[in-house]
């Protein structure tokens, strides 16, 4: 998604300082469009064409788990690795995650100085970018946009593409912001491969109210004769894919038909025209979690270049880490306030078939250890919430509903209440998160509840910033 304006931050940085301007130069937090982005890459002397070779991933749900697994499979196969990813949860950092480096160092303009050296046999983990570096790009764009109208997430996607033109690395993880087609990511010309996680329907206001008018936004990223790798889809949506795919001639990959990625005995079984993989469990958990994952080692396995050994899926499968994305919490400040005994997961969904997903999660969890569930929920107006909610009836206990802090398109705690009352759940409301835990434990469930909170990233940045565990 792009840049989480309308956020306020509580603790202004250089870096907000310079986003808060960045802000006034266009009128629209989303305005898709190629023109803006294209003329500043021009102005910048076109660092979209010196990255590293590029792994682009679009889709609804699952880009981001879907990056993850990628990063930590390449990562534990040798590779140098950029990523790019959106929205952030704490830090605006988290968007750009640059390749360890050799005994290297940064200048005071952000340009990597990196001596000869040679790869290890094992694991190239990177790191988040430092303030400095990002400052410097930031400001780099700034003067070379002159002013000129362009959104925060264009800008950024350039500053991003500076810092990621000037960092050695093997490969660039590249997540859409929003759509495909007229996102400002979609400026690289032949990438190594085009990436379609699950399609659902959400941003209906900028990408069409169809999953056929979506799935035509996200397929715009494929490009001629690169590889498409696809994940399971409604019917209608890749119908719409698979035309575009022919249209342009690119080869495609499709979920259960090319490759499956199935759970067998608590193992993750993929299978493809190469052969069997019999892997660990993902560590990130959920059914949907073995998709996500098989989506990754099928689009690996796709690109000629790389030649991974089984040893690296398994440590990826083990290794790859995404907070947020049904991650428990098991320590911090807001833990500390749960009922003595329980559990806290925390997840950043917020669209009906993200929502589903996590449901399901919940319910093997449930086969496997029975507990209440109570649901922390805070949600914008811009999504569906009775669709987001819906998948929780039957199953949660209660729900108590939060604000989302200091966002301009919150959804008042009432509404979040009333909407699940309306479907059967039983529900109230709180002012803040420490004030719905102390609601949690005077409910005295036993035994101790599972607790979720869901419903938005902002509010999931808001739990990780409180809770005192920031993605580092």
């Amino acid at each position: 998604m792009p840049a989480n304006a309308g956020v306020i931050d509580r603790d202004m940085t250089s870096i907000d300082s310079i986003l808060a301007r960045l802000t006034a130069l266009h009128p629209k937090r989303i305005d898709l469009s190629l023109g803006r982005i294209e003329r500043l890459l021009t102005a910048l002397g076109h660092p979209e064409r010196q990255l590293p070779p590029v792994i682009h991933v679009a889709g609804t749900n699952g880009k981001g788990s879907t990056v993850a697994f990628l990063r930590a499979i390449l990562e534990a196969a040798g590779q140098r690795v950029h990523t790019y990813t959106s929205p952030h949860l704490v830090r605006f950092n988290e968007r750009f995650r640059l390749a360890a480096q050799p005994e290297s160092d940064l200048s005071d303009s952000g340009h990597l100085t990196v001596p000869n050296s040679g790869k290890p046999e094992f694991g190239w983990g990177g790191q988040l970018v430092s303030d400095a570096a990002l400052t410097a790009a930031l400001e780099e764009c700034e003067r070379a946009n002159g002013g000129e109208p362009i959104t925060v997430f264009e800008i950024t996607t350039a500053a991003g593409m500076l810092l990621f033109a000037r960092h050695p690395a093997d490969v660039l993880l590249l997540e859409v912001g929003l759509g495909g087609r007229l996102d400002a990511t979609n400026v690289i010309e032949h990438p190594l491969a085009s990436v379609i996680t699950p399609i659902s329907l959400d941003h209906l206001d900028f990408l069409g109210d169809s999953i056929e008018k979506i799935a035509a936004e996200k397929a715009g990223i494929i490009k001629r004769g690169v590889p498409a790798i696809v994940a399971a889809q409604p019917r209608d949506a890749l119908a719409v894919i698979e035309r575009q795919a022919a249209r342009i001639g690119a080869p495609i990959k499709i979920a259960g038909e090319d490759w499956t990625a199935t759970e067998e005995r608590g193992r993750l079984v993929y299978q493809d025209e190469a052969g069997l993989l019999d892997l660990p469990a993902p560590r990130l958990y959920g059914r949907h979690q073995f998709e996500n994952a098989g989506l990754a080692i099928a689009t690996l396995r796709a690109i000629p270049r790389f030649k991974i050994a089984p040893a690296a899926y398994e440590a990826g499968m083990v290794g790859a880490e995404w907070p947020a994305r049904l991650h428990r919490l098991s320590h911090g400040a807001l833990v500390d306030l749960a009922p003595p005994g329980s559990e806290v997961w925390l997840d950043g969904g917020h669209n009906p078939d993200g929502g589903r997903a996590v449901a399901a999660a919940l319910a093997d969890l449930e086969e496997r250890v029975s507990r209440p569930l109570v649901l922390i929920v805070g949600m914008l107006t811009t999504k569906d919430c009775t669709g987001f909610l819906r998948n929780f009836t039957g199953l949660a206990r209660r729900l108590i509903a939060v604000p989302v802090a200091g966002s301009e398109s919150a959804m008042a705690t009432q509404a979040v209440a009333d909407a699940a009352r309306a479907i059967g759940l039983s529900a109230t409301s709180r002012d803040n998160l420490a004030e719905a835990f102390e609601a949690a434990r005077k409910l005295d469930l036993d035994p101790p509840p599972r607790i979720l909170i869901t419903g938005s990233l902002y509010l999931a940045g808001d739990v990780l910033r409180e809770n005192g565990t920031i993605p580092a």
